[in-house]
């Protein structure tokens, strides 16, 4: 199949979240199941000047046009990047220190028009156009409207990704006419959405197909509590709604290979896994010992991933025989909470407020139990990462977490709150003590198979459905 992949972040090119792990990952997925695949992207002053993003070898960035240019991943992947410096030639990919750019529908309107030429530009019939969240949900608006008298568009079909229903892409109703869209798709049945546009919600309906991030997820955001108020909508097309799990980049995410860690071991050589933990309790300046279990947290510091009832916690926790690493960014009210009291227990509690991915590796592989309590979770690869590096996860029971962290390879809580996650980290500190027990919970972890090739072949058989009627 000919698959056309557009996103407005990629990885190894630009990524501000999971999105572009997933736009980058899936197609060499796909090209290695025989498949050919193209990305489209904006091209952003990061995609030029990139950061480091060592996840992934990429060509050389060459010109094909005045506002095209191209580099490629995996054997033969093009990824093509759509220029415009007024909308594109910017520190940020989608805001400033000031909030969120205040003409990204105009960006993002651009980009999907863009695209949309630029394929019959490289004469790329593609079977599926595979976009992704709001800022290209356009795409399928347009070749449904605009574009749907073109034979050279006729037969593509649209598929579109969910990553995090709580980013719509929602602006004033004043600045519909810069869509260039017929007001008859200013309604109910459209983009309206109370009084306002909202491009997500057009994405979903003018789609053939829509898919979630996780099976679970694909069910919680038909629901009110989950749905941000798109939950009528997405059951009216719940025919065409389907979860797929993400899948894990193993080249990357390997103990057995990783070039940041101390030692590296395997699920059938487990020893090397005391080696980092114990070079991880050096560098958090804990006492190095091999009784005392070591916690991690690799996250967002926000309320979505379970730092109210963490924060609620984190005394009671304290007083657990444990100690707590955590490495992320995000809310000043948490650094603030969690800044003083890792001063209060500086022998239990190791606090690195940044990224630093070089750190997270060695927290994946040093630590004995992974907290992701969070309190909706589309997918999660927190807790897919702890599983490879036999690091036990307790999360709690809601979107990927609950697709794929069970009694069998970790603990979950089914009732939000400090009590129960509290209970869910008691249990755990008490399967450590039994070493036999926790030997066979890091083997079972280890062995789950949460590869992208997994993936990859279950979206195989949705764009062929579709393709096929």
């Amino acid at each position: 199949m000919r698959i056309a992949m557009c996103a407005s972040e990629v990885v190894p090119f630009a990524k501000t979240g999971g999105l572009a792990d997933v736009a980058g990952a899936l197609p060499v997925a796909l090209e290695k199941l025989g498949h050919e695949v193209i990305i489209i992207m904006p091209g952003y002053k990061e995609t030029r000047y990139p950061k480091s993003l060592s996840c992934r070898q990429a060509g050389e960035i060459r010109k094909l046009s005045a506002d095209i240019a191209f580099s490629s991943i995996g054997e033969n992947i093009k990824a093509y990047f759509i220029k415009n410096d007024a909308y594109f030639n910017r520190d940020g990919l989608y805001q400033d220190k000031k909030g969120d750019y205040k003409d990204n529908l105009e960006r993002f309107t651009y980009f999907c028009r863009r695209a949309i030429v630029l394929l019959k530009e490289i004469n790329f019939r593609a079977d599926i156009i595979h976009v992704h969240d709001w800022q290209t949900c356009l795409i399928p608006v347009y070749l449904k409207s605009i574009y749907k008298e073109d034979p050279f568009y006729k037969k593509m079909r649209t598929i579109l990704t969910i990553h995090n229903i709580g980013y719509q892409g929602i602006f004033p109703k004043d600045k519909f006419p810069k869509l260039a869209l017929d007001w008859s798709l200013f309604d109910m049945k459209g983009l309206e959405y109370y009084g306002q546009i909202n491009l997500l919600k057009g994405g979903i309906i003018f789609s053939d197909t829509i898919t979630t991030v996780s099976p679970t997820y694909s069910k919680e955001i038909q629901t009110e509590e989950f749905g941000f108020g798109l939950e009528g909508v997405l059951s009216e097309r719940k025919d065409s709604l389907f979860g797929i799990l993400n899948g894990l980049d193993y080249s990357i995410w390997n103990p057995e290979s990783d070039k940041f860690i101390a030692r590296n071991f395997s699920c059938g050589s487990p020893q090397g896994k005391n080696k980092n933990k114990e070079e991880l309790q050096k560098l958090c300046n804990f006492p190095v010992t091999n009784t005392v279990p070591v916690l991690g947290i690799v996250s967002r510091l926000a309320e979505q991933k379970g730092f109210d009832i963490l924060r609620e916690a984190i005394e009671d926790i304290c007083k657990l025989n444990l100690q707590l690493v955590i490495l992320g960014t995000g809310e000043a009210r948490y650094h603030e909470l969690l800044g003083k009291i890792a001063k209060k227990y500086p022998k239990t509690i190791s606090l690195h407020l940044k990224f630093d991915d070089p750190l997270a590796h060695k927290i994946y592989a040093g630590s004995d139990i992974f907290l992701m309590p969070s309190r909706y979770e589309p997918c999660g690869l927190g807790q897919l990462i702890s599983l490879r590096y036999g690091t036990i996860p307790v999360v709690f029971k809601t979107g990927g977490l609950a697709d794929t962290v069970n009694k069998d390879n970790g603990f979950v809580f089914v009732k939000y709150g400090k009590t129960d996650f509290l209970k869910a980290i008691k249990s755990a500190l008490k399967a450590f003590r039994d070493k036999e027990l926790w030997a066979c919970l890091m083997q079972r972890a280890m062995k789950g198979d949460f590869s992208w090739e997994k993936s990859a072949r279950q979206y195989i058989k949705l764009y062929k459905d579709a393709s096929a009627g």
